[in-house]
């Protein structure tokens, strides 16, 4: 599956600074669109936290190699699939070039000291949603978090 066999319905969107001081806003406005389907509070604080995990990575990583000439900005669109039973939950940033679905799982049968660091959070997005996909359009990473959120 790719992100042009995605079909969105009800789609929001919201583009903010790519900063920490934004995550709240992010994520609350991630948790109302959440709240609007119907979502569990379990399943809405575990697809928080892996939000939270992308836009931190995005807030300290993506512009971090780019001159102050660059906007620093990261646009969350929320949507929901043709059953509305799935939240699509996308990223974009215009950041450095970088697929975290590229990057090898960390062993997690290693203890913490004897792991590489990094790859853990991407990990954990991974493992709670259910589908995780990324392209690079153009200039921009677009980052897509699938998760069943009705049975």
């Amino acid at each position: 599956m790719t992100m042009k066999d995605i079909v969105e319905i009800n789609r929001k969107e919201i583009v903010v600074d790519a900063v920490l001081d934004e995550l709240d806003n992010v994520t609350d406005y991630i948790s109302e669109y959440l709240a609007e389907m119907g979502c569990s509070t379990p399943m809405e604080i575990k697809i928080c936290i892996a939000c939270e995990e992308i836009f931190v990575n995005i807030a300290n990583y993506a512009y971090k190699e780019m001159g102050p000439e660059v906007p620093r900005l990261a646009c969350v669109s929320l949507s929901r699939d043709p059953s509305g039973d799935n939240v699509q939950i996308t990223f974009r940033d215009k950041g450095i070039f970088y697929n975290p679905l590229a990057r090898e799982d960390p062993d997690i049968t290693l203890k913490a000291e004897e792991r590489q660091i990094g790859g853990l959070g991407i990990f954990m997005v991974k493992k709670s949603m259910d589908k995780v996909l990324y392209e690079r359009d153009g200039d921009e990473n677009v980052l897509m978090l699938i998760k069943k959120v009705k049975d």
